[in-house]
């Protein structure tokens, strides 16, 4: 029991396990817990994976990706994303991104009383003062990510990899105008459709199973 208890709550010191044996009506001394107790390797303090689970709701996260033009033009769309459910809550595109333009995108993506606690970035220059100060003035705390660490941004990663695979890696762009016409068409595929593991199979947008019972399968196509 010692080395059960202390493998699953690998932040008890021997004290605490004493405490609870002896109210489950089991006296040891500190000495055999510190005998039989799990020592584990990693540190005691709070883990970035724990980080992320403890705020998922409270919790969203932004990131650059760039995509060439027909024309040799370089777009910049910024996504803003919620972590719970994986929602994309905004996003917009630019040929020319700055720290103003960034930040009026997240006073356009959540209003006053909608604000989350937290916004997880990377480093990059383009989050500059004036975007941080629009951040910092609707009460939002930035928590920025390690140099070099995209792992530390997951899921706004994996979102950005799930556009290119399914969307942008089968289709020319033409200017920013066809590029928000296609964008806004996958993202209603991938709100209202598309399955995603860390969801148990279901959509950001939730949805029943709809059985064969119900009616004749039928093939619909999206984003073209």
């Amino acid at each position: 029991m010692i080395r059960k208890m202390s493998a699953a709550n690998i932040s008890w010191g021997s004290p605490r396990i004493v405490g609870d044996l002896h109210k489950l009506g089991i006296d040891v001394a500190k000495s055999t817990v510190e005998k039989y107790r799990v020592r584990s390797r990693k540190p005691s303090s709070p883990t970035w994976k724990a980080f992320l689970n403890n705020h998922v709701r409270d919790l969203v996260s932004i990131d650059f990706f760039v995509v060439p033009t027909v024309r040799n033009k370089v777009l910049f769309v910024l996504v803003v994303l919620a972590h719970h459910r994986r929602r994309v809550v905004h996003f917009n595109v630019t040929e020319h991104p700055t720290a103003q333009w960034a930040g009026q995108q997240i006073i356009e993506a959540f209003s006053w009383d909608t604000a989350p606690k937290y916004l997880l970035r990377d480093r990059d220059a383009i989050y500059g003062s004036q975007f941080q100060q629009r951040v910092q003035s609707m009460g939002i705390e930035d928590v920025l990510s390690a140099p070099r660490s995209p792992w530390q941004n997951a899921f706004v990663e994996r979102v950005i990899g799930s556009i290119r695979r399914d969307c942008l890696d089968h289709v020319v762009v033409l200017n920013d105008h066809h590029l928000k016409r296609i964008l806004t068409g996958y993202f209603n595929y991938y709100h209202r459709w598309r399955t995603h593991l860390s969801l148990g199979m279901d959509g950001p947008e939730s949805r029943s199973v709809q059985s064969p019972d119900l009616g004749k399968v039928v093939q619909l196509p999206e984003v073209g």
